[in-house]
C-alpha cells in the first residue's frame, strides 16, 4: 500500500468514524467541455477498501481508469451516475447542471449514505449531511472512485456520439477544447451536441470564429 493510497483510505476512515456511518463520495466529469453532457457519479466504498494507486481520474491513463472502473463496480457497496445534456446546460447554466447531476447520482445510491463528500466548493441539494472538499478527488478514496466512474462513463458516451456526429473527433478529445476540435468546428460548424452558451460556440454560431 503506497503512502498516497494510505492517506486516501485513511481520510475516509476518519470521516466515516471507522465505518460507523456510510460515507459516499461524488464528483463530475465534463464541466469544461464544449460539447456533450456533464456526468456525475456517486460511490459508497466498503470501509477500508481502496485499491492500490486509486487517484483523481485526471492523474490516471485511460487504461488505468477502465481497470479501476471494473474494480469499483465489483467492490463498491453502491454506485450511481447521472448525466445532464448539453441543451439543459445551455438552459440552466453549467453550475446548476453540475449540481443537478450530482444530486441525481446521489439519489441512485442504495443504501443511502449518511455523509456525502463532494468534490469542489458547492454542495448539491441532497437529503443528507454533506461536506465540500476542494481537490477531494486526490484526498478521499470515495471521491476518487466517483471521479473515475464519472470520467469513464462520460468518455464512453462521447465515443458513442462520435458515430452520430462524425468528423468532430469526439472519440479522441471527448468534447474538450482541443486544437483538433477547433479545426473541426471551423470546417463543419457546431452540431446539436455542442454547448451554445459557451463563448467559443456562441461566437462561432454568430459567424465569428473564436
Amino acid at each position: 500500500m503506497s503512502g498516497q493510497l494510505g492517506s486516501l483510505g485513511q481520510f475516509d476512515r476518519e470521516k466515516s468514524g471507522r465505518g460507523r456511518r456510510l460515507l459516499g463520495g461524488v464528483d463530475e466529469a465534463g464541466r469544461g467541455c464544449w460539447a456533450g453532457p456533464v456526468v456525475a457519479a456517486a460511490v459508497i466504498l466498503p470501509d477500508g477498501w481502496c485499491p492500490d494507486g486509486l487517484n483523481d481520474s485526471k492523474a490516471l491513463t485511460a487504461r488505468q481508469r477502465e481497470a479501476y472502473f471494473e474494480e469499483i463496480q465489483a467492490s463498491a457497496l453502491s454506485w450511481g451516475a447521472c448525466a445532464v445534456s448539453s441543451s439543459e446546460i445551455d438552459r440552466i447554466n453549467i453550475l446548476r447542471a453540475t449540481l443537478a447531476a450530482m444530486a441525481g447520482a446521489v439519489a441512485r445510491l442504495n443504501p443511502r449514505p449518511e455523509l456525502v463528500l463532494v468534490d469542489g466548493l458547492q454542495i448539491p441539494e441532497i437529503p443528507m449531511p454533506a461536506e465540500s472538499l476542494v481537490k477531494g478527488d486526490a484526498t478521499s478514496a470515495a471521491i476518487a472512485a466517483a471521479s473515475v466512474v464519472a470520467k469513464v462513463l462520460r468518455d464512453r458516451v462521447m465515443t458513442a456520439w462520435d458515430h452520430h456526429y462524425p468528423g468532430y473527433g469526439f472519440a479522441s478529445h471527448k468534447g474538450y477544447g482541443a486544437a483538433t476540435h477547433r479545426e473541426a468546428l471551423a470546417a463543419l460548424g457546431p452540431c446539436p451536441l455542442h454547448r451554445f452558451s459557451y463563448r467559443p460556440i456562441a461566437e462561432l454560431d454568430q459567424g465569428h470564429l473564436f
